[in-house]
C-alpha cells in the first residue's frame, strides 16, 4: 500500500502539531503550511490525497486558498476539509462549501469523526491511484498488443508473399499464377474481353547452367525475370516464373495484336542484356523462345486451351530455330 500525503494548513504551529499528532499513522505522509501562499506552491510540487485548511489565516485566508486551487488544473481534484474554531453559521458553511470544500469541521476536534472523515478520502485517494496504475498497465499492455498486432501482421504479409512468390526471381510462382489465371478466365468468361497469353523459355539454358555454374545460372535467371518484368508494363499484366527457365505472362483484356507487341517488346528485353552465352546455337548472348496465345473465355472452353495454344506457339518458336516469337495454332475462339 502506497504512502498517502495530507498537506496541512494552519498559521498557528500548535494546531499543526494537534493535526498531526490524529495523524499520526505509517502510511499517511503529513506536509506542513503555514500560510496560503505556502500551501499553494507545495499543491503544485505534490500529489496530495487531502488538504486539511485552516479558514482564519492572515493574509490570505482559507476560502481565498480553496478558490485558487479549485482554478488550477493541476489541484482542481484535490479533496478540501476546512477546519475552523469560528461558530457555526451556516452563512459561513456556505462560503466554505462555494469556494471548494468538500466538507467542515469544527475545532475542537471530535477525533473519532476527525479520523473517520480523513479515513474515507485516504482511501478514495488509494482507489485512484490503484486505478490510475491499472489504467497505466492497461495502456502499457494495449501497446504491446498493437506492437504485437503489428509484428503479426507483418509476418502473415510475409508468409503471404512467401506463399505466392517465387523465391529466386520475386516473381509470382506457379501455383499464384495459376489461382489468378484461373480468376480472369472467370472474368473473361463474364465480360468476354479476350485474354492473352505469353510462355517464354530460355534458350539452351541448360547448356549455359554447365558451362557457367547454377550461381551464375540463378544470376541470368534474376537478370530475365527482371527484364520481363519491366517490359510487362500494365499494372494487370501478372508475370510468374512456372519452371526452371520458363515463364509466362498473362494480359487480361489484351487482343492478339496488343500480345504480340508485348512478346516482341519481351524478347528484345532479354536480347539488349546481352548476357555472354558461349554454347548457344543461335547467338553469343542468351535469348529467348516465346510462344503467344489469345482467345475470348468461354463457358464451353477451358483455361488449359489458352495454356495448350501458348505452348503450341513456343514449340513452334523452337523448331523454327528459336530466339523468336510464334503465335499458337491452336487458338479458339468460341462464340
Amino acid at each position: 500500500m502506497g504512502i498517502a500525503k495530507i498537506l496541512i494548513v494552519d498559521d498557528r504551529p500548535e494546531n499543526l502539531l494537534t493535526l498531526e499528532s490524529l495523524l499520526d499513522e505509517p502510511d499517511i505522509e503529513l506536509v506542513r503550511a503555514t500560510s496560503g501562499m505556502e500551501a499553494l506552491g507545495l499543491t503544485l510540487d505534490h500529489d496530495f490525497a487531502l488538504v486539511l485548511l485552516d479558514v482564519q489565516m492572515p493574509g490570505m485566508d482559507g476560502y481565498e486558498v480553496a478558490e485558487l486551487m479549485r482554478g488550477n488544473k493541476k489541484t482542481k481534484h484535490i479533496p478540501i476539509i476546512f477546519i475552523t474554531a469560528a461558530f457555526r453559521a451556516d452563512a459561513q458553511v456556505f462560503k466554505g462549501y462555494e469556494s471548494g470544500a468538500v466538507d467542515y469541521l469544527f475545532k475542537p476536534l471530535d477525533e473519532r469523526v476527525f479520523k473517520s472523515k480523513v479515513g474515507v478520502f485516504i482511501e478514495l485517494f488509494r482507489h485512484k491511484d490503484a486505478l490510475s496504475k491499472k489504467t497505466r498497465e492497461l495502456d502499457r499492455k494495449l501497446v504491446e498488443l498493437e506492437e504485437l498486432q503489428q509484428q503479426l501482421e507483418e509476418t502473415n504479409e510475409q508468409l503471404r508473399l512467401l506463399s505466392t512468390t517465387d523465391g529466386l526471381t520475386g516473381l509470382l510462382n506457379k501455383r499464384e499464377f495459376e489461382v489468378i489465371f484461373e480468376r480472369e478466365w472467370i472474368r473473361g468468361i463474364r465480360t468476354q474481353a479476350p485474354l492473352s497469353l505469353v510462355m517464354l523459355d530460355i534458350d539452351f539454358f541448360k547448356a549455359y547452367n554447365d558451362t557457367c555454374g547454377h550461381a551464375q545460372g540463378d544470376d541470368c535467371l534474376k537478370k530475365v525475370a527482371m527484364a520481363i518484368s519491366d517490359a510487362a508494363r500494365r499494372h494487370t499484366d501478372k508475370v510468374a516464373r512456372v519452371g526452371g527457365e520458363e515463364f509466362a505472362v498473362l494480359l487480361p483484356e489484351t487482343e492478339a495484336e496488343g500480345a504480340v507487341h508485348v512478346a516482341e517488346r519481351l524478347l528484345g528485353a532479354v536480347s539488349d542484356l546481352a548476357i555472354p552465352h558461349k554454347r548457344s546455337s543461335v547467338a553469343g548472348y542468351v535469348t529467348t523462345s516465346i510462344g503467344v496465345a489469345t482467345m475470348v473465355p468461354h463457358q464451353k472452353g477451358i483455361q488449359r486451351d489458352l495454356f495448350e495454344a501458348a505452348d503450341d506457339g513456343l514449340y513452334r518458336a523452337k523448331e523454327k530455330g528459336r530466339n523468336r516469337w510464334c503465335m499458337g495454332s491452336s487458338v479458339l475462339n468460341v462464340a
